[in-house]
């Protein structure tokens, strides 16, 4: 098999070393150009990159596919895998291969369409998500679905923990699904039409709306944030990020607004009021800090209870 990869986040350089490791010959990697990061704005390098220039793979970084459509054909690949590679692939590369374009997609297809499908599964409360090897087409996520597998979601997994254990497991069912390609026992099923949509996560999102959220919402907006973005909220004119809470059941009071600071202990912790009761924050991170416990916090922060979160 000769395996053209296009891909650029660390969840894509697992799939892209597991392909190389299982010998699979990667004749060329296509990842975006280096982007500008940081305070300072040098332009850093993606994990795809990395691994491709650490194996001295053959790199390409264009703006737009057309550029290297041609010398991607030369490559005579029998095989395109696209792992979080962010771009639409135009006819001409779908058809290129001699077994097509595939993907990996961590949802349970057509379930979580787009860009951001674990923050979603873990935002809305999900107990199951999963992953998905699918051959691509035209439309976005659409393509026939070639492998799943099922994975449990537990009740405090962040993003970033779910995001690390579907990347492994993935890579697994990706061998897998190329294996089956190869010897011709690969089965491809029609998406069913129903179908929801992951869209890119918004900078708005993060903003803590005090009188929308339950307790449990909460808990899962601060999860699914985590460690993109960050929930934050502005205590007087300071801005605060939430990494971790906990739902509580014994501050259920209704005299007082949501966001309203129930307790605030050294010893016990930091309780807030939400819609229909209290969160208990874990793990914080102040303005200009670096994230700590909320003993730590506490013990370095003066917070009154009665003061409002915004």
């Amino acid at each position: 098999m000769r395996i053209i990869f296009m891909g650029t986040p660390d969840f894509a350089r697992e799939s892209l070393e597991s392909l190389y490791k299982a010998g699979y010959e990667i004749v060329g990697v296509v990842t975006p150009p280096d982007r500008p990061k940081g305070r300072g704005m040098k332009r850093l390098a993606c994990p795809v990159k990395e691994f491709a220039v650490e194996k001295q793979l053959m790199l390409f970084q264009p703006e737009k596919l057309t550029e290297i459509k041609e010398e991607m054909r030369t490559l005579e690949p029998d095989i395109i895998v696209v792992v979080s590679y962010g771009k639409f692939l135009p006819k001409s590369i779908l058809q290129m291969p001699q077994f097509g374009c595939i993907n990996v997609h961590p949802s349970l297809l057509p379930q979580y369409r787009g860009s951001a499908p674990i923050q979603w599964a873990i935002i809305n409360g999900d107990q199951v998500t999963g992953t998905t090897i699918m051959k691509m087409n035209e439309a976005m996520d659409a393509g026939d679905i070639i492998l799943q597998k099922k994975v449990e979601i537990d009740k405090n997994e962040t993003t970033g923990e779910l995001w690390s254990r579907l990347s492994t497991i993935s890579s697994q069912l990706l061998l897998e699904a190329i294996s089956k390609i190869e010897t011709g026992e690969a089965q491809f099923t029609k998406q069913p039409q129903d179908y929801t949509l992951a869209p890119m996560i918004s900078k708005e999102m993060a903003k803590i709306d005090w009188m929308k959220y339950h307790s449990l919402a909460l808990k899962n907006l601060v999860r699914g944030l985590n460690p993109i973005l960050g929930a934050y909220c502005k205590l007087g004119e300071k801005k605060i990020k939430l990494w971790k809470v906990e739902v509580v059941q014994e501050e259920t009071r209704t005299d007082v607004e949501p966001g309203t600071i129930l307790v605030a202990d050294a010893k016990k912790g930091l309780y807030v009021k939400t819609l229909d009761g209290a969160v208990a924050v874990l793990e914080i991170q102040g303005e200009n800090a670096r994230k700590m416990s909320i003993q730590e916090f506490l013990r370095g922060n003066t917070i009154k209870v009665g003061e409002k979160l915004d």
